[in-house]
């Protein structure tokens, strides 16, 4: 899989999280960030486990803003 197709995968999952039940929503982000420490991206990784803690905790602003950083973030690595 080329870089930008891996890219592409990540984003669409993350796009993914805005419908479905906060479980399946928290597997995706976990999924995100597993993809994201075989990239060895640390700090990206670290932020989609601060979304899933914020999802987990009722923080939707906070996890909306996490998601948010990480589309941001992930788009670049292209």
């Amino acid at each position: 899989m080329t870089a930008t197709a891996h890219v592409d995968q990540l984003l669409a999952t993350l796009n993914a999280t805005d419908v479905g039940s906060l479980d399946s929503i928290a597997e995706k982000v976990l999924q995100v960030q597993a993809e994201l420490q075989a990239l060895h991206q640390a700090e990206l990784a670290a932020a989609a486990g601060a979304a899933v803690l914020a999802l987990r905790r009722g923080d939707v602003a906070e996890f909306k803003r996490g998601r948010a950083f990480l589309q941001s973030k992930i788009g670049h690595l292209r």
